[in-house]
């Protein structure tokens, strides 16, 4: 017998995503699962403690102003020091943060300073993470396969999405949103260990550059330079703030008010997870000319 045939099948992965990349994409699945599943749990904490939609609000927006607030300085240090480093450390925050939270749902009454000065704390971490996340998931492939590595990345965590956010919804209805929170911080304890094993000895040591100010100072100007940058980001400022909007505050009211509580809203934000697998898979097969106004435009339906 054909010892190939007799093996248990594995799936087989593209030869160019190595360890690194494989351990990447791992820790974000993780991570995006559980953040899927939290996102539903923080609401439906803030309501199951009295609050009302300004409340729920409140406690959503803590966390994108410090992710706001921080993203240009956590470029900065993404540029200074190792990558993998800030994102564990970064990680680690979140772990803590998530953890608290978790801790004053499942114990008692939490007050909406706490939850949102944990939030806060939460949003702080991501600013850290995503620009050191960003350049070392494209340090892990080859440039040729940049666009394909990204897409597939984007795709699989399109899938965690829609498994967290209907996974999550059925958890917060069955036991309630604090032990979701609490999944939550052990999925990013689980993707710092990841990310600890990542293997950095390929990457060149950088050249020390100017003061932290300094830095921030040039990244604004290369930034300000670039009108085709600015310009989405002046686009996406609005799509986030509407669906954001939607998916933390006007979203899980609709949902205890008139759906049945977080399953049904679980659901829906599931079938937008769809949408965007489904979208990432159509970017690994067609490659448009001018791809980035394809994107741009594709934002709108």
């Amino acid at each position: 017998m054909n010892s190939a045939a007799a093996s248990p099948l594995r799936p087989r992965r593209p030869a160019w995503a190595g360890r690194n990349y494989s351990l990447l994409a791992l820790a974000a699945f993780v991570t995006t699962l559980g953040s899927n599943g939290a996102l539903i749990a923080s609401a439906f904490a803030v309501l199951e403690t009295g609050g009302d939609g300004g409340d729920v609000g409140l406690v959503a927006a803590s966390r994108t102003l410090t992710l706001v607030l921080f993203l240009l300085v956590g470029g900065a240090v993404a540029d200074r020091l190792p990558r993998h480093h800030v994102m564990v450390a970064a990680n680690a925050l979140n772990f803590l943060s998530q953890g608290a939270f978790a801790l004053l749902v499942l114990t008692g009454k939490p007050e909406l300073w706490q939850m949102m000065l944990l939030s806060a704390l939460g949003g702080t971490g991501q600013a850290f993470f995503n620009p050191a996340a960003e350049g070392m998931l494209m340090s892990s492939v080859d440039r040729e396969q940049a666009s394909r590595a990204f897409a597939l990345f984007r795709m699989a965590m399109s899938g965690a999405a829609v498994g967290g956010a209907a996974l999550g919804g059925a958890m917060v209805a069955a036991v309630g949103p604090g032990w979701v929170l609490a999944v939550d911080a052990v999925a990013f304890a689980v993707a710092g260990a990841l990310r600890s094993f990542l293997d950095v000895s390929h990457i060149a040591p950088r050249e020390p550059g100017g003061g932290l100010l300094s830095d921030m100072r040039d990244g604004w100007q290369e930034f300000i330079g670039r009108p085709w940058l600015w310009g989405i980001v002046a686009q996406f400022s609005v799509v986030v703030a509407v669906v954001g909007a939607a998916d933390a505050v006007f979203g899980p009211l609709v949902a205890r008010d008139s759906l049945g509580g977080p399953g049904p809203w679980g659901l829906a934000l599931g079938a937008f997870g769809v949408g965007t697998v489904a979208g990432a898979f159509l970017m690994m097969r067609w490659k448009p000319r001018r791809l980035l106004l394809a994107g741009t435009l594709c934002v709108f339906p």
